[in-house]
């Protein structure tokens, strides 16, 4: 990617959709550090890679992983590692300022983290919790199933059509595309060339703005790279 690769693109919503994890806050750190104490647990260590998991709720993962054990319990094992240590989770850039200038009805966080890991790392940015939320644990099925984008439209009260997904996982790109939802796609836990499905791909959210409308629409342009 250069900068002769960049072009400006728009659209109008009437809410926005995020993913956590490599959107709103990098946690490569943590989750490295959670899924390798896992691994070493079961003496897995070398077996897997990380950025495989991303994009996934822990339980569907750990079923693809380990079909032989509870993914349940296992599941509460690896958080119980993560919330050992707030370490390696931190803001990712244009974060603050994209939410500062969206309303808390306008958008929500649909993430394949749990609820109460989901809170410990917004707070331990400083980001506050939305009123429209979806964890693991609120859906049957996660993505790359709509489910997840489709509820999160719900509680925004709007179609999927009216709003904007921002991912950073072909997962997570392919459940928002699913659910009928624009999508825009972040680089940062995988290659641009991953990220294809997308409507849009930036480099981050330090390359998107936005603007209210009168009318309760949200404008949105970014500076777009091409794969």
């Amino acid at each position: 990617m250069t900068m002769s690769d960049q072009s400006t693109a728009s659209t109008s919503v009437r809410g926005v959709l995020f993913d956590m994890d490599g959107v709103l806050i990098s946690s490569t750190g943590s989750d490295e550090r959670a899924w390798g104490k896992w691994a070493a647990f079961h003496g897995m260590q070398g077996t897997f890679s990380v950025q495989s998991t991303h994009g996934r709720r822990a339980a569907d993962s750990l079923r693809a992983l380990r079909p032989d054990l509870d993914p349940l319990v296992e599941a509460q094992r690896l958080e119980a590692f993560d919330a050992e240590s707030s370490e390696g989770i931190a803001i990712l850039p244009g974060v603050r300022r994209l939410l500062a200038k969206l309303r808390p009805s306008q958008w929500g966080v649909v993430t394949s983290a749990s609820d109460a890991l989901m809170r410990r790392r917004l707070e331990s940015v400083g980001i506050a919790v939305p009123p429209t939320i979806v964890t693991a644990d609120k859906v049957q099925r996660g993505k790359p199933d709509a489910e997840p984008y489709q509820l999160g439209a719900m509680q925004l009260g709007l179609t999927s059509a009216e709003c904007l997904v921002i991912e950073d996982a072909p997962n997570g790109i392919r459940a928002g595309k699913l659910a009928g939802c624009k999508v825009l796609a972040v680089i940062g836990s995988h290659r641009a060339i991953e990220l294809r499905e997308a409507d849009w791909i930036v480099a981050s959210l330090d390359h998107v703005d936005v603007s209210n409308s009168e009318d309760g629409w949200l404008n949105l342009q970014f500076e777009t790279v091409s794969i």
